[in-house]
């Protein structure tokens, strides 16, 4: 007898980068450990099929959740930090926190890594001055917030890689105003990805098994 079962659906790039967005956000609830992170994100880097991937998610992620992962940058008036300040040193800024309306992050002699994929923001226009004097700071901006950039370098350089300008029609809008004198900054979207995880997207990229 000839086998009609439909094959299982392949996954996606796609739907690989959404199950890793899922992993993290478990992480960052305290569902998974960090090194149960890197095993899982190896997993789905590597999954083929788009079973592979929901079993990865099946323990850590709750009903209802997997659609707010995507959803647009929460909203919510009040409060938020103002500064972001590193003088001959250096500062990282990452996970849960609030952004408050004008964000400004200074980094004289050193440098800044401020990371906005689980962050809050206060105000529907944020905006976020990002001032570098011999040193330099890189922003991570969601990939379904609207950014709008403006810069300016003097003996130095600035690099914004954020694509389409507006993902989110009437949704919030960040301006980074980007100042470098002798230095430089970065604007890119999405996440940091690991050592082992740009290895892996690479191997994959060339076709690897």
């Amino acid at each position: 007898m000839t086998d009609d079962a439909l094959p299982e659906l392949r996954a996606s790039d796609a739907d690989r980068e959404h199950t890793a967005d899922l992993l993290r956000h478990a992480m960052g609830e305290g569902r998974l450990t960090m090194e149960e992170l890197d095993e899982r994100l190896d997993v789905a880097y590597a999954a083929r099929t788009q079973r592979e991937l929901d079993k990865l998610t099946a323990d850590v992620v709750v009903p209802g959740d997997a659609h707010r992962v995507n959803q647009r940058m929460p909203v919510k008036s009040g409060g938020g930090s103002e500064w972001v300040v590193s003088v001959m040193s250096g500062h990282d800024r990452k996970g849960r926190w609030r952004v408050g309306r004008h964000l400004k992050i200074v980094s004289i002699m050193g440098g800044s890594s401020v990371d906005l994929n689980d962050a809050e923001l206060t105000d529907r226009e944020t905006t976020i001055t990002v001032f570098s004097l011999m040193g330099g700071s890189e922003v991570r901006v969601p990939d379904n917030v609207n950014v709008v950039i403006s810069d300016f370098a003097f003996m130095g350089g600035n690099d914004a890689k954020v694509g389409e300008m507006l993902p989110d029609p009437g949704g919030p809008t960040i301006h980074i105003k980007m100042i470098s004198i002798m230095g430089g900054s970065d604007v890119q979207r999405g996440r940091k990805l690991t050592r082992e995880e740009r290895k892996l997207k690479k191997h994959l990229e060339r076709g690897g098994h």
